[in-house]
């Protein structure tokens, strides 16, 4: 299963860059309150609908980091599942799609466990300290929970005739359902 995340947060910042959907444009959403910086480039599957009423949020791991508003094509191998005071706020861990360097990770065991530790640690951590936040409940699941999750995502967001549910944001946003699969006639993530 192949889909596109488009990036919000370069690895190593403290600053929460969101995209506003109705108009695309980039916001710095707050800087966090913790001195701990996001891990990995971070980001949103397009054409999802997450339990936040956001689309689905995405870790992409990448030799280098990129820049907020970058498309990159990717594959997942896991999935921090995740609570927070909101409700479910789970994180697809991904690699991009044909990169040869990252062939061999298949699967979330494939990942170092200090990895995956260090990756745990910030999303266990990173709203202490900021008012009315919390992380109430999190655990790592495979490649195959992570598919079915951004499967759901994509239904939930043809359930509600492509609205987000949530955020400042909310309400009619482009149909960018094409662009999960391998072409502008995918309506749904490609099997691969």
């Amino acid at each position: 299963m192949e889909f596109d995340v488009t990036i919000e947060i370069p690895r190593g910042s403290r600053n929460k860059y969101e995209v506003d959907h109705t108009t695309g444009r980039i916001k710095l959403d707050r800087m966090l309150f913790t001195a701990t910086r996001y891990p990995a480039d971070y980001g949103f599957i397009e054409g999802t609908l997450g339990e936040d009423g956001d689309p689905l949020d995405a870790l992409v791991l990448l030799e280098e980091p990129t820049f907020p508003g970058c498309v990159v094509r990717c594959r997942a191998i896991g999935m921090f599942h995740m609570r927070d005071e909101a409700g479910g706020d789970d994180k697809v861990m991904c690699i991009p799609a044909g990169d040869p360097r990252m062939d061999h990770l298949q699967d979330l065991q494939d990942i170092g466990e200090f990895h995956r530790l260090e990756i745990q640690h910030f999303f266990e951590t990173y709203k202490d300290l900021e008012p009315g936040k919390s992380v109430e409940g999190a655990h790592w699941v495979g490649r195959a929970e992570a598919e079915a999750e951004i499967q759901n995502s994509v239904e939930r967001l043809a359930e509600h005739d492509g609205h987000l549910t949530s955020g400042s944001d909310a309400g009619q946003r482009p149909d960018v359902r094409a662009q999960v699969g391998h072409g502008p006639a995918a309506d749904a993530p490609q099997q691969g």
